[in-house]
This record gives C-alpha cells, structure tokens and sequence, in this order.
C-alpha cells in the first residue's frame, strides 16, 4: 500500500521558517518525481516545487529564493524548507509523487499539512 505522509506544518509568525517532510512507503522512492502543491482557502491548488529523481528543482515564482525543496532516497522523504513566511503562504501543502512507466502514470498525493502564517 503506497503511503504519503506529510509533517511538519503549524502555525508560525511572518518572517520565520518551517521544514515539511513527506514520508514515502510502498513505492521505489528514488525513480519517482515529487513535487509539493499548496491549496489556501477559496482557492486551486498550486504548484511550489518540484525535484525530478535526480535532484533537478524548480519553483513557482512567488517561492523562489525563499522555498528549498530536496530529498533524502535513503531516508524515502521529501522536504520543502520554507523561509521568510508570509500570510499569504497560508494553505493546505501536499506532497506528490509521480511516475511514468511503460506508458501508464503512476500518481500518489499525501493527506496534506497545514501551514498558518500568522502573528
């Protein structure tokens, strides 16, 4: 059974950090794509990063600079390292793992974390 389990989320003030972790089972950790979405109130999910199997990043724009995204094969984990908060990253974040195989995608999200920025 393929588990995504996210931690790491709460509530912290402006300005200050937070790591997530995205915790892997049931799946060959280190040939699948991750990415980390987020989803505020009222709003579509979003992209913030992503991290291809061999450790190639990319950003939404808004968290360039602030947001690092990484991973740990041996560990099955994912992280998104999150500095310099704002009230607008106020969302639900998941994790997202994906894969093409064969011609057929394999796709996994986590239950999600919530982060509030707020003071």
């Amino acid at each position: 059974q393929v588990q995504l389990v996210e931690s790491g989320g709460g509530l912290v003030q402006p300005g200050r950090s937070l790591r997530l972790s995205c915790a892997a089972s049931g799946i060959s950790f280190s040939l699948y794509f991750m990415a980390w979405y987020r989803q505020a109130p009222g709003k579509q999910r979003e992209l913030v990063a992503t991290i291809t199997s061999g450790g190639s990043t990319n950003y939404a724009d808004s968290m360039k600079g602030r947001f690092t995204i990484s991973r740990d094969n041996a560990k099955n984990t994912s992280y998104l390292q999150m500095n310099s908060l704002r009230p607008e990253d106020t969302a639900v974040y998941y994790c997202n793992a994906v894969r093409s195989l064969m011609g057929r995608r394999y796709e996994y999200w986590g239950q999600g974390t919530q982060v509030t920025v707020s003071s």
